[in-house]
């Protein structure tokens, strides 16, 4: 297909012109006009991207993309190195942040609820970013936390008593443990996301709600997946999936 087809598709997929987010969403770096095979990842990491060259890979699409609004301006370094392999290359990246968190289907948010079986019932929040619902079956915080655990392989930090029931959750993948409080409001038994800050304890100990964090990457490894096998269904395209393990 052509590169800007693919773009035009993604965007009005995805719906990114409703969310005010920290990079641009959809193509960032131009490679050739057309586009055969795909690589998908979470982040576009130099490593992701010599795999993606050594596939013969066309386009790129990550969830963690570049050009922050935080980050030095300046193509130098680090990133240099990286656009540098795109461009000789002729590889196109694609980054969806918030979007792709957010989509109802394809989302990291939906799919993570997914593999947890929890029945996702609505969205609340800032940008209607976190996800909520309940468990399939009720189960206790120390039951959920093995769950996690054998189905991301690697323990998540639990904070709140092991043997509440968790029938009521939350969630919000990445870093996204700054809406911890409004999670709360929604009456829920426990909340989960990524990563996890100092305040975060302390609230999840005098409120009572279950406090997870899963692991930045770990939760957020699923959309981008989502949408590749979605791609590839609809397109034709060929699509390959590169986990680049990350502890955060």
């Amino acid at each position: 297909m052509r590169l800007t087809e693919l773009e035009h598709y993604t965007r009005a997929l995805l719906d990114t012109g409703r969310f005010h987010d920290y990079c641009p969403n959809g193509l960032q770096i131009e490679g050739r006009p057309e586009v055969n095979k795909i690589v998908t990842g979470v982040t576009a990491s130099r490593a992701l991207i010599e795999q993606a060259i050594a596939m013969g890979a066309d386009a790129i699409l990550v969830h963690h993309g570049y050009f922050w609004k935080s980050e030095d301006a300046r193509i130098v370094g680090v990133k240099q190195a990286r656009i540098k392999l795109l461009l000789e290359h002729g590889i196109s990246l694609f980054g969806f942040h918030l979007p792709l968190d957010a989509h109802p289907e394809l989302g990291n948010n939906a799919q993570l609820g997914k593999r947890l079986d929890f029945a996702l019932e609505g969205w609340a929040g800032e940008q209607n970013l976190i996800a909520h619902g309940s468990l399939i079956a009720p189960v206790t915080l120390a039951q959920l936390e093995q769950r996690i655990a054998e189905r991301f392989g690697r323990s998540p930090l639990a904070i709140g008593d092991a043997g509440r029931i968790i029938q009521r959750i939350a969630w919000c993948s990445g870093g996204a443990q700054a809406y911890f409080e409004s999670a709360s409001a929604l009456g829920v038994d426990a909340y989960l996301t990524g990563e996890a800050s100092e305040q975060n304890v302390h609230y999840a100990q005098e409120s009572g709600i279950a406090f997870i964090a899963a692991g930045h990457h770990a939760t957020e490894r699923y959309g981008i997946q989502a949408l590749g096998e979605h791609l590839a269904a609809q397109f034709g395209l060929a699509h390959v999936y590169k986990e680049i393990p990350n502890p955060v």
